[in-house]
């Protein structure tokens, strides 16, 4: 009579050693355990670096151009406010007011009524057609101008309203331009790096300390397929590679 209970236990064995195969949780064995950074020789005095000063340029005032109303710079002439820059600054080269004398004699032909530019060739005029984003978080769009210098090169530069109508300019750069991206409130720019097959991508944001666009971030992404100019120098092989 005692050994009777037994039959149906054993007969369960087979449906439980079972349930494992129906998705259940299966352990994968022991996990590595997390560490933190190791600070290599900590008794070693660092050097002792000034702080560097903002990478972009300071905001600057744009003289001849009357003020907008109510911040709105769709109301105003790309080509006549560059051609400002150009007075306020005559023949400069470097800098970010700086500008190829060609470049500079072209913008000074281009028209700004829209008839005349109608009739103008595309290509006639460096610059290019205006972008607007609200750059400074202050609910009012900022213009965005794209001005195309020789050698591929191109000034990139965006402009603010501020309380008064005034226009200010807050971004000036010029670079080896592969494309100009919005993100958010950011200018991304991708330029050739030094590197063979690499890029620069930089992020311009607002500053308001400084009341003007920085570079804030900065990435060397590879480029598979896509060599840059020639004679570059090529990136050193992975660590274990031939």
């Amino acid at each position: 009579m005692a050994a009777r209970p037994l039959l149906p236990l054993l007969a369960l064995v087979p449906l439980l050693a079972g349930c494992g195969d129906t998705g259940g949780l299966v352990s994968a064995g022991s996990t590595p355990t997390a560490s933190g950074p190791v600070h290599l020789w900590p008794d070693h005095r660092g050097a002792s670096v000034p702080p560097a000063d903002p990478g972009g340029a300071p905001p600057e005032y744009i003289k001849g151009i009357p003020p907008v109303r109510d911040q709105d710079v769709h109301a105003v002439d790309p080509v006549a406010l560059v051609q400002a820059e150009l007075r306020a600054h005559p023949d400069t080269e470097v800098g970010a007011d700086g500008m190829p004398p060609r470049t500079a004699a072209a913008i000074r032909e281009c028209a700004t009524d829209r008839a005349g530019q109608a009739e103008q060739e595309p290509e006639a005029c460096p610059v290019l057609k205006p972008y607007y984003r609200d750059l400074t978080g202050n609910g009012k769009d900022e213009l965005i101008v794209g001005i195309e210098f020789p050698d591929k090169m191109m000034s990139v530069r965006v402009y603010t309203a501020d309380p008064d109508g005034r226009l200010n300019r807050i971004m000036a750069t010029t670079e080896t331009v592969i494309t100009v991206e919005l993100a958010g409130r950011d200018v991304i720019l991708r330029v050739p790096s030094g590197n063979r097959g690499y890029e620069l991508i930089t992020a311009w944001s607002w500053d308001e300390k400084q009341l003007t666009m920085l570079p804030t971030r900065e990435q060397i992404v590879r480029v598979p397929g896509n060599p840059q100019a020639p004679g570059s120098r090529e990136p050193a092989p992975a660590p274990g590679r031939p």
